[in-house]
């Protein structure tokens, strides 16, 4: 279902893509059309928050695994790298389908280039498990030099702490110990950015799943992508929604987006 990893360094800059959840309440055509334009990006990897399948029932997720293989087909050049979600991991016959289509443990971390990469499973656990947060400081630990540094996992457990400007919580004490600067999730299917202490939050517009509340592009309800360039010790995000009849195919870049959709001009 996916390519090998990703290749050799050749320079001090690249680029990758960051999808959205693909579920739940996946509407038709959505995440096909992601892929389409995200492939256009030539990134050199892509990366998912999660939410892969429907899920949710141990008798339909190995079909809907392997659909998700043949809609996958044609980009086996593109590496890519999941986290488990909630519609993806929620018994064992789930984990084991997850670790078998997906070739990915539910935690695990890779390097590519001078960027450090840590994916973690809080897919069954609102909040980050206690080895969640072990594996996270040990991996970091180990990976210190590492120019710029990536979380990702599935549900948005900073989300409450962020909005409070409230930096005292295990994650965000790990993340600045260990010069994390971008902590990415989803589950909610909506483009919120918050920062603390130098360390940016932020939670993935949809892939896929269903637009909730509002719906409205202002509020960060969107179907797209996000394209990251990595520059030196840098990353720009620049969100692509998804061109007609999915969206208007705008584009923004991170600051355009706050804790409550876009930021004012």
């Amino acid at each position: 279902m996916l390519a090998a990893a990703a290749g050799a360094p050749q320079a001090d800059s690249f680029r990758f893509v960051l999808l959205g959840d693909r579920t739940g309440e996946a509407q038709p055509g959505v995440f096909e059309r992601v892929w389409q334009e995200a492939a256009a990006q030539n990134p050199a990897f892509v990366a998912g928050v999660g939410d892969t399948i429907e899920g949710l029932d141990d008798a339909a997720a190995e079909k809907q695994w392997q659909q998700i293989g043949e809609t996958l087909k044609p980009y086996r050049q593109f590496s890519l790298y999941l986290a488990p979600g909630n519609h993806d991991v929620w018994s064992p016959l789930s984990e084991k389908l997850y670790r078998q289509y997906s070739l990915r443990a539910l935690h695990y971390s890779f390097d590519y280039r001078q960027a450090h990469f840590v994916v973690l499973d809080n897919s069954r656990s609102d909040a980050l498990p206690p080895e969640e947060l072990q594996f996270l400081e040990s991996d970091l630990a180990a990976h210190a030099a590492a120019a710029v540094k990536f979380v990702i996992f599935h549900r948005p457990s900073w989300i409450l702490e962020v909005a409070l400007d409230n930096p005292q919580f295990p994650l965000q004490q790990i993340a600045r110990k260990y010069g994390v600067r971008y902590v990415i999730s989803g589950h909610i299917h909506q483009i919120l950015r918050g920062n603390l202490e130098g360390v940016t939050y932020l939670s993935m517009p949809s892939a896929g799943g269903h637009l909730r509340l509002s719906g409205r592009y202002e509020d960060g309800w969107f179907f797209g992508y996000a394209v990251v360039e990595v520059r030196e010790k840098e990353a720009v995000f620049q969100f692509h929604e998804l061109k007609s009849p999915y969206g208007q195919g705008r584009v923004t870049g991170l600051a355009d987006w706050g804790k409550a959709g876009l930021v004012p001009k």
